[in-house]
């Protein structure tokens, strides 16, 4: 008699997912710091070089002050991974029994519905974080000396509110398969450029949000300004989502 398959464990799930974010963080991280201080570097001046031409120039340049250097920002993610992760795979596991069961195209895509929509309120918070220790970083300056220094002062200076308001065009994150992460940020790198630029900028000085963001990139820099930070990107999203997944499948069998 065939073995029955076992349902799914509801912990299991939560401490595997979790697993699998960190592994995506820990090697993604970097190339998001780098993308980060591509998107948000000061526009050229004439006959001057860009402080950062592509992301082969800016990664040495990063290194330069350590190791470190890569991991700016990190402790915002890694402390919403367990949530957020376990909330990304949630959506799919809700509509299995067991975790042989094959899912249709409308479950799988109402799976990425619920947790786009839940994770955004987990990752919001952390993001502009995260945005700014990455942003002083590359620009010599030292407002925040840590992540809680930072969102203190964030939370200061623009409340609750203020945190959500600047983050409604969040980083979709690159959670698919291998290539999918790559497809996925073709489509979103536009928007993830215009979040960076309206995390990082002081107050009022958007106060019409992203369509201010939009309109001046556009006129300083171009619509080629928009995709900043994708060679970055793109090279990012295949191995961070392996990781993922890797991270996943190794601790599934394992807890």
């Amino acid at each position: 008699m065939a073995d029955q398959p076992k349902p799914i464990s509801p912990l299991k799930n939560l401490l595997a997912s979790s697993f699998g974010g960190m592994c995506l963080l820990f090697m993604g991280h970097p190339l998001d710091t780098v993308k980060v201080r591509l998107q948000t570097q000061p526009p050229n001046l004439p006959r001057q070089p860009p402080m950062y031409s592509e992301t082969l120039d800016c990664l040495p340049k990063t290194l330069r002050r350590g190791i470190t250097g890569l991991y700016q920002g990190m402790a915002a993610p890694i402390i919403g991974v367990t949530p957020m992760f376990a909330v990304c795979f949630f959506g799919k596991k809700l509509q299995q029994k067991h975790s042989e069961d094959v899912l249709s195209y409308p479950q799988l895509f109402a799976a990425g519905v619920l947790s786009g929509t839940f994770t955004t309120g987990i990752v919001t918070p952390g993001a502009p974080i995260e945005c700014w220790l990455q942003f002083q970083a590359s620009s010599g300056e030292t407002k925040y000396i840590g992540t809680l220094d930072c969102a203190k002062k964030l939370y200061q200076e623009f409340g609750i509110r203020g945190i959500y308001k600047r983050t409604c065009a969040l980083n979709p994150g690159g959670w698919g398969h291998c290539t999918e992460g790559i497809f996925n940020w073709a489509v979103a790198i536009p928007q993830d450029v215009l979040k960076s630029h309206f995390q990082t900028a002081p107050p009022g000085k958007y106060p019409n949000g992203f369509g201010d963001v939009l309109r001046e990139l556009i006129w300083d820099e171009g619509i080629t300004s928009l995709s900043k930070g994708s060679d970055a990107v793109m090279t990012r999203a295949f191995p961070a989502n392996v990781a993922c997944f890797l991270g996943l499948e190794v601790a599934t069998p394992n807890l």
